[in-house]
């Protein structure tokens, strides 16, 4: 390589538009990188740009004298610009070998390469320019200093384009990426710090000194101007969330918030940003920024972007808190739901609190009656009422309404006592200007008791409610392990009676003969259902009835009994017993099935019985159900020939209007009131009972009769019927038919009067 050929040869002097006549801007300087092998060269290039600025900024040479040596400087150093590249040094091709490594394996797409020969012939022009990614192709004795300045002004306006592509993309990146962060994030909170974690990342410094606020709609629109709040913050604005922007002690930040809240704009200063941006429903925001120097340009136009896009998100953020508001909030009465007790009852348990806390659940007693006297709307109104006195009575504790009628709170052990919770109900309640008292059954657990999480925590409260409630209205109790075993116990029950009503080998019907005092004769039998276990243990009615009654499962196992008295009552008139009667206690769970008389006419169809041969009884809680309802139900099985009854009668309702409307066919005194007729002083009961039922055309039956004492009082009174043991014990089928071809006639003539 000749002298001749690689010195550069400037032929215009004269200044460019952009000489050294012009300001140098405050910004950092271009830099690039001169790789040839002659020292001449770097000296000439370096003179010729010497003070010159091109886009505004200054340029600052990199020198490299072999092309090992440029490959190490850009390895090192991702920051250069340009690299003005001589073809021909170590070998021929040396540029070209630069450039290949560069492209492919430092993957350094943005720097721009201007490409110089002294030797044109080593490298054809087209080749090279085709086959790599180079800004330019000059021989050195084109190089000028005017075109040297052209050449080197559009590789740098080349390399600045691709530049602002790539903080673009990945600005939009960050936007995507923070978008779908947004929309996880559990609450307007959380998506404001999401707002200047991600505005921090955008400007590439920490999140120290940001700070975001809105403005929250209010109620009344003459206070809208105040509601300007602090909703997020970080680093030394930390003490400034939830306080109103006017008290904030920076007024700096509090004028540009309030600027761009009020102007709906961003701002930009020279060491912070204010931005501006709202949701589709008009709530506001404003996020104010400090930055450690001024927002470039193409950082505005990328915010800018960002505010657009994060309003999108806001809309996104507040319908999320709209659906989590009804996810965990009761908007009837104001108060969290029973999703959000749970989620705080597994806070608390797993906290470190938890051994001086309590759950108490409050149910309203007759609270269903309520509504159905005064109507919905005021039912609606007392929970309202009752919600805002637990909030003024336990203002330090968690209070949600956890079903319809029923309330829990959440707090410290000694604030929740049975006592100060029923002083919350001690005065009555206004409501339409009606005073309405009301009493509550309470049922409380110890935290401490709990093993496991907060829907054991509930159900734990909800143990102690029934035992509670079982004790009667405005009543309390405390949670306890022989509680929760009983309980236990209990559903172990349930789900063993369910399995013998499937196997059908434990469970089977017996049958109590009836006797008419006035004839002397049997009438018929009652049905009676027993449970024996396989260890041959029994398991007392007054044990599983409940059980079944509280479950429904009463509704299969009333018409599994139902079905068997019919076979029964059909196979001992087929058997030379003709014109005896079966009765059948119905509970009042199976008379509020809809299907009820649809299962009772099925029943009798299959069996082929004559429905005159059936009773049932019912019990005086079937006016649980509404007298008209019940009078109804009782007309439709009359007209089917089917007599009925009241059972236990004295021990429920006992309502003489009640009775009148039912116009049944029998009354059936309880052996409660049976068992006092031994004592002559007593059996006052059964003595107003015995002419009531003669009174309103009604047979009489009395139950459980033991003893001659009490049969010769009832005859005297007049009772129609007896049932007892002083006749037979309940007994199966086969026993009861052969009782009657052995035994019944002797039983019978004992039972006549002397």
């Amino acid at each position: 390589m000749t002298d001749t050929d690689d010195r550069l040869v400037f032929l215009d002097e004269e200044e460019s538009a952009a000489g050294s006549g012009q300001t140098i801007a405050m910004l950092p300087p271009w830099r690039v990188l001169i790789v040839d092998d002659d020292a001449d060269v770097h000296e000439t290039t370096t003179f010729a740009l010497r003070d010159i600025t091109i886009l505004n900024r200054p340029i600052e040479f990199l020198h490299a004298y072999s092309g090992a040596e440029a490959l190490e400087k850009l390895r090192a150093d991702d920051d250069i610009a340009v690299m003005l590249l001589d073809v021909v040094m170590e070998t021929p091709d040396a540029g070209l070998q630069i450039i290949r490594v560069v492209r492919t394996e430092l993957k350094l797409v943005n720097l721009r390469i201007v490409l110089r020969t002294g030797q044109p012939g080593q490298a054809p022009e087209m080749d090279a320019i085709s086959s790599f990614d180079i800004n330019d192709y000059k021989t050195k004795n084109e190089l000028t200093r005017n075109k040297l300045f052209t050449t080197l002004t559009a590789a740098l306006r080349s390399y600045d384009q691709l530049k602002r592509l790539d903080a673009s993309r990945l600005g939009l990146e960050k936007i995507i990426a923070a978008s779908n962060e947004f929309i996880t994030k559990p609450g307007l909170k959380s998506f404001a710090e999401g707002v200047i974690t991600q505005i921090a990342g955008l400007l590439g410094v920490t999140p120290e000194g940001l700070v975001c606020a809105s403005r929250i709609p209010s109620d009344s629109p003459e206070h809208a101007a105040e509601q300007l709040k602090v909703i997020a913050a970080a680093g030394k604005y930390c003490h400034f969330i939830d306080q109103d922007l006017n008290r904030i002690s920076a007024p700096e930040i509090s004028a540009a918030l309030t600027t761009s809240l009020t102007e709906h704009r961003s701002q930009w200063g020279s060491n912070n940003v204010t931005l501006y941006f709202e949701s589709r429903e008009g709530h506001k925001y404003a996020a104010f920024i400090d930055s450690s120097k001024a927002i470039a340009a193409v950082d505005q136009h990328l915010l800018e972007v960002f505010c657009t896009n994060i309003a999108l998100c806001a809309n996104n953020i507040e319908l999320v808190s709209a659906l989590r508001e009804q996810a965990f909030f009761d908007r009837l009465v104001r108060l969290p739901n029973r999703v959000a007790m749970l989620r705080e009852l597994d806070n608390a348990l797993g906290g470190p609190d938890c051994g001086h806390q309590g759950l108490a659940i409050i149910d309203v007693d007759q609270f269903s009656s309520i509504n159905d006297i005064f109507g919905h709307h005021y039912g609606d109104s007392l929970l309202r009422a009752i919600a805002e006195r637990l909030r003024a009575f336990f203002p330090h504790c968690f209070i949600a309404r956890v079903a319809g009628d029923v309330f829990g709170i959440l707090g410290r052990r000694e604030s929740l006592t049975p006592e100060a919770i029923h002083r919350v109900f001690a005065a009555p309640f206004s409501i339409d200007r009606v005073e309405h008292p009301l009493s509550t059954s309470i049922g409380v657990v110890h935290l401490g008791d709990v093993q496991g999480d907060g829907s054991d925590g509930i159900q734990n409260a909800y143990i102690a409610l029934k035992r509670a409630k079982s004790s009667g209205m405005g009543q309390s109790a405390y949670y306890s392990e022989a509680i929760a075993n009983e309980t236990r116990a209990r559903s172990r029950m349930l789900s063993d009676l369910q399995r013998a009503l499937l196997s059908g080998d434990q469970l089977f019907t017996v049958f109590q003969p009836q006797y008419c005092l006035g004839s002397g004769s049997l009438t018929g039998f009652e049905t009676l259902v027993r449970w024996r276990l396989p260890d041959g243990q029994f398991v007392p009615p007054s044990d599983f009835i409940p059980i079944a009654e509280h479950s429904s499962l009463i509704v299969n196992l009333g018409e599994w009994v139902l079905r068997n008295a019919l076979e029964a009552i059909d196979h001992l008139h087929r058997n030379g017993h003709a014109g005896l009667t079966v009765a059948v206690n119905v509970s009042t769970v199976q008379l509020r099935q809809p299907n009820f008389l649809a299962v009772l006419d099925q029943a009798l169809t299959d069996s082929g019985v004559d429905p005159t041969y059936l009773e049932l009884e019912i019990t005086e809680s079937a006016a649980a159900l509404g007298l008209d309802q019940v009078a109804g139900l009782v007309r439709s099985i009359r007209s089917r020939g089917i007599a009925v009854a009241i059972d236990d009668f004295g021990t429920g309702f006992s309502s003489l209007s009640y009775l009148d409307r039912l116009a049944v066919d029998r009354l059936k005194i309880d052996r409660a009131f049976v068992c006092t007729l031994d004592d002559g002083s007593s059996g006052r009961v059964t003595e107003m009972i015995v002419p009531l039922g003669k009174h309103l055309g009604m047979k009489v039956l009395a139950e459980g009769v033991e003893t001659r004492a009490q049969l010769a009082r009832l005859r005297a009174l007049g009772c129609d019927e007896i049932q007892g043991y002083l006749i037979a014990r309940p007994m199966p089928l086969p026993e009861l038919e052969q009782w009657l071809l052995t035994d019944a006639e002797d039983v019978l003539k004992r039972a006549e009067p002397a």
